[in-house]
């Protein structure tokens, strides 16, 4: 953990390591089952609180956790609000229908690949004939590819200097402006 962080922490909530790895994985579990809050935001405070590997050794624990319970809820009839949404998209219908070698392959794949949203493979593994073993294994072994390109990215994010700050604000603002402009002239054209 760094200095500065691991003080503050301590300062603020008075609570050690142990402690603070229990509360981050208690959180990625409830993120797991609310199913449409991004765990990015954990994953950045792990890597700033623990340290690079130690915090995404906490973010695939917790991950791993929160999907296997998750998964349980699942099956046992948690409903999510959002569920109609979720038994029409393309990738439950794909994994729900699959089954042996092409389910493992494809809920290992749904894993490595981060735009999709766990939600949806917990959702379709718990609508399906997987057990909850093989589903743990699979979907943990998943997870760590995927945790790895994220906490790479939230570590370049949190060591960014003030000037690449302002260049990439520049930048996002320049892609902005031009999409409004071009929204305006379409909508000057009809």
């Amino acid at each position: 953990m760094s200095a500065s962080l691991h003080h503050f922490l301590n300062d603020l909530t008075g609570l050690n390591d142990g402690m603070l790895i229990l509360i981050s994985i208690t959180i990625n579990i409830i993120i797991s089952i609310l199913g449409f809050i991004p765990s990015v935001f954990l994953t950045a405070f792990n890597l700033s609180a623990f340290g690079f590997a130690p915090g995404i050794g906490v973010s695939i624990a917790g991950e791993s956790i929160g999907a296997i319970i998750s998964f349980y809820l699942f099956r046992k009839g948690l409903r999510l609000k959002g569920i109609d949404s979720i038994l029409t998209n393309k990738y439950f219908q794909r994994l729900k229908e699959a089954s042996g070698a092409e389910w493992i392959f494809l809920l290992f794949f749904f894993r490595i690949v981060p735009f999709i949203p766990s939600s949806v493979v917990t959702v379709a593994a718990a609508f399906s004939s997987i057990s909850i073993l093989p589903f743990s294994v699979i979907s943990t072994v998943g997870k760590i590819p995927s945790l790895l390109i994220e906490a790479l990215i939230v570590a370049e994010l949190l060591n960014v200097t003030r000037g690449n700050m302002i260049l990439a604000a520049v930048t996002v603002g320049i892609g902005v402006l031009y999409g409004v402009y071009r929204y305006g002239r379409r909508m000057v054209g009809r």
